[in-house]
């Protein structure tokens, strides 16, 4: 039987490992990490090939190794799997992949992770399994009845397939100011929302807002309710290279449409227009499905969380989750995660 098993090999599983071995778990016998990726680096490998170190919003440090010094123009899916694999393997951290956790029940003494390839018995369990497995598509009415192609971020891999094309971009979040900047230079888009944008401007994106975010955060999952995007609570911002994009007007936000017909959206003043695919940059949500017999969601529909660790058991630890979902909340929050179930786990040892 586990001590910890870990669910998921990104920024916030990793560092949730490196700590749990530094503090004393032993790789293997007493802490196990499952990853369902074929190779390390998280959602990162699953990122679109245009992406580049210099469009990402800043990768922090894992513990003990910081992140190798970027040109700009290496592609993210391989330049943030590389750093991740490398901090694997020089740590000796104990990932197991491909494996597909599907569900975790309580038995006595502890939990049993039921997985495509076998059972583990653990007494504690970190759950790092972030959201890119659940992309976001919100309903429409006609959405079943649109012709054309439609792509989630998850799913989207560069403008060029979109050439050529009318593009409707959807959300309201970075993900939908960057992909707008790439696509409007090869095709013609049309950005909806379902709030007017509130553009931050002036104040950098620095230690203190960050502060106020967390905050913001935190006081959602301590209530039991579903954490909120951060755009929500910092607003946007315009990065030099979406400058040029500005410039030529692509920003310019409509409200979102009543309904979809088979070639493209109607508004509610019955305006038309014809779409060739949709890009819905609407987001993601936490990927707990395997979670649920474990009874852990609000009536809200969040998860009541007190640090890293759910209200309803101490044993059960969330990173990557609500506030510690940001790179830098994540090892901050696999470090937490660590030091809390060494005391409960490891008494002796603190």
């Amino acid at each position: 039987m586990q001590q910890v098993v870990v669910i998921g090999a990104g920024q916030a599983g990793l560092s949730a490992a490196y700590h749990l071995v530094r503090m004393g778990f032993t790789p293997y016998d007493e802490v196990v990490v499952l990853d369902r990726n074929p190779e390390p680096g998280g959602a990162w490998q699953h990122r679109w090939d245009s992406l580049t170190m210099h469009d990402v919003h800043g990768i922090a440090n894992l513990p003990g190794v910081p992140v190798p010094a970027s040109a700009g123009p290496e592609r993210a899916n391989v330049f943030v799997p590389s750093y991740f694999a490398s901090y694997e393997k020089r740590f000796g951290l104990p990932v197991v992949r491909p494996v597909a956790v599907e569900s975790v029940q309580r038995v006595d003494g502890g939990f049993e992770v039921l997985t495509d390839q076998s059972t583990y018995r653990t007494a504690a369990l970190v759950n790092a399994t972030g959201t890119w497995n659940r992309p976001f598509i919100p309903w429409y009415p006609g959405i079943e009845a649109f012709q054309g192609l439609q792509l989630h971020t998850a799913d989207y891999r560069g403008a060029a397939e979109l050439a050529g094309q009318q593009v409707l971009v959807v959300g309201g979040g970075a993900s939908a100011v960057q992909l707008l900047a790439e696509v409007s230079e090869v095709a013609t888009t049309t950005w909806v929302t379902r709030r007017p944008p509130e553009w931050r401007t002036g104040e950098e994106f620095g230690p203190e807002l960050g502060r106020q975010v967390v905050a913001k955060v935190e006081e959602r999952v301590r209530a039991g309710l579903p954490p909120r995007s951060v755009v929500s609570v910092t607003g946007l911002h315009l990065r030099p290279q979406e400058q040029p994009a500005w410039d030529r007007g692509v920003y310019t936000r409509h409200p979102m449409f009543d309904h979809l017909t088979a070639d493209g959206p109607t508004w509610p003043d019955g305006h038309h227009q014809h779409i060739d695919t949709i890009l819905w940059a609407t987001g993601f949500r936490a990927d707990l499905a395997h979670l649920a017999p474990l009874h852990l969601r609000e009536p809200s529909g969040g998860i009541r969380m007190q640090g890293t660790q759910t209200t309803a058991d101490p044993h059960i630890h969330l990173v990557g989750y609500g506030p510690s979902a940001s790179t830098i909340g994540a090892n901050r929050a696999g470090f937490t995660a660590a030091r809390t179930l060494r005391t409960l786990l490891k008494p002796q040892t603190t």
